[in-house]
Order: structure tokens, then C-alpha cells, then sequence
């Protein structure tokens, strides 16, 4: 067992499960993957605490609470191919690559995009694809996704997602102002991309998601 395997453990009991995350495997993963790996050596003591923590490019880690909430909500049973909005430093693309049979990520900013490569390579999670570019498009070549996360708040719901969705896909997005957003699963019914389910799981914080369907940088 490593260094960090007791503060995995308390993390878990005392951050997640505590807090109504019911998913066992999910909760399983979040106590074997390595999150002190996914951001800077300086605060790798801290990785394991109860808060969203810096990972360089004005961009944050999210808080494991939140990193669980938002995977339980996708109800993945390990044979999707899972679209995610913003790789970061890969800790969320690595958990949705144990849950998922593929997972295609997109990060804006090639650095961090390199260093979640290394990470998620060294971890053995060759069933990621990351591109590097605007993520409020999506992937329109791998669509239709069966599952979509988006890692940043977004002013409204962008059509284009919902468009990427298979019927019965879940959408997990941030959506609200700059400053404060409320966290939505949204489901396609039907092959009307209006024909969707909306529910609220909650208030939350993000970084802002930026690209042509998003915020203005």
C-alpha cells in the first residue's frame, strides 16, 4: 500500500460515502486511484482534502465529492463511450475510463492536456482519447456518446451536446453565471433534442467552461 491509501480510505467514508454516494464500485475506484498523481508535487499532501485544489492555467482539480456526485449520476455500467469536456489533469478521465468501455476527453490547453496524457498513461488507461481544442463542440466524429460530462459551468445547456447524446444518454453539465452554477443531469427521451429530462442535483462552483458555446475568454 502506498503513502496514501489511509487518506484515500478517510476520504471516501468521510467526504463521499457519508455524504449519499451509494455507487460501490465507484466508491471501490475512489479509494484505489491515486489522485495525489493528478497535481503538482507541492500539493500532493493535500490531494486527498475536502476542496477543489490548483492544477496550473487558472484551472482546478474538483473537489472528490464532486468528482463522485457527477460520476454516480452518469449510472455508467462499463459498456459506454463516455464524452468528457475538460480533461484537467485527467483525475475525472481516469475514473470514468474504470467505469466506461471508452472515454473521449477534450481539454482546450495543450499543457495540461500533456501532463493527464502522461498521467493516464503511466496508470495504464488506454481507453482515453484526449484532443486537444474547443470543447462546447463536442466530438462529432465519435458521437452518439452514451454518456457526456462537462467539467466547467457553462451560461446555458449548448444544444450541440444534447445533439451528441444517444436516446436515453446523460448529460452532467455546471450551468449558471460565472460565479455560481447549479449542476444538471439532463437525459435525452427521444430524437427531438427538446425531448429532454432536466434534474437539479445541486449548487455548485466551476472554472468557467470557455469556447464557442460557452463563456467568451
Amino acid at each position: 500500500m502506498d503513502r496514501y491509501a489511509k487518506q484515500r480510505m478517510r476520504m471516501v467514508d468521510a467526504q463521499i460515502r457519508s455524504r449519499g454516494i451509494k455507487d460501490i464500485c465507484l466508491l471501490k475506484l475512489m479509494e484505489k486511484i491515486p489522485r495525489h498523481l493528478f497535481v503538482e508535487e507541492a500539493m500532493m499532501d493535500q490531494a486527498y482534502n475536502d476542496n477543489p485544489l490548483p492544477i496550473g492555467e487558472r484551472q482546478t482539480i474538483s473537489q472528490p465529492y464532486i468528482v463522485a456526485l457527477m460520476t454516480e449520476a452518469l449510472a455508467l455500467t462499463g459498456k459506454e463511450k463516455v464524452l468528457e469536456i475538460g480533461t484537467g489533469s485527467g483525475y475525472q478521465t481516469a475514473i470514468l475510463a474504470e467505469l466506461a468501455d471508452r472515454v473521449c476527453s477534450i481539454e482546450r490547453i495543450a499543457s495540461l492536456a500533456g501532463m493527464a496524457r502522461k498521467t493516464l498513461d503511466y496508470l495504464n488507461a488506454f481507453n482515453v482519447a484526449i484532443r486537444v481544442g474547443d470543447g462546447t463542440y463536442g466530438w462529432k466524429e465519435e458521437a452518439p456518446f452514451d454518456a457526456i460530462l462537462v467539467t466547467a459551468g457553462a451560461p446555458k445547456v449548448p444544444p450541440i451536446l444534447v445533439e451528441q447524446l444517444g436516446v436515453g444518454g446523460r448529460l452532467v453539465i455546471p450551468v449558471g453565471s460565472r460565479s455560481t452554477q447549479t449542476l444538471l443531469k439532463v437525459t435525452r427521451l427521444s430524437e427531438n433534442i427538446e425531448d429532454v429530462k432536466k434534474e437539479d442535483l445541486g449548487g455548485c462552483r466551476f472554472v468557467d467552461l470557455i469556447g464557442e458555446h460557452g463563456w467568451e475568454n
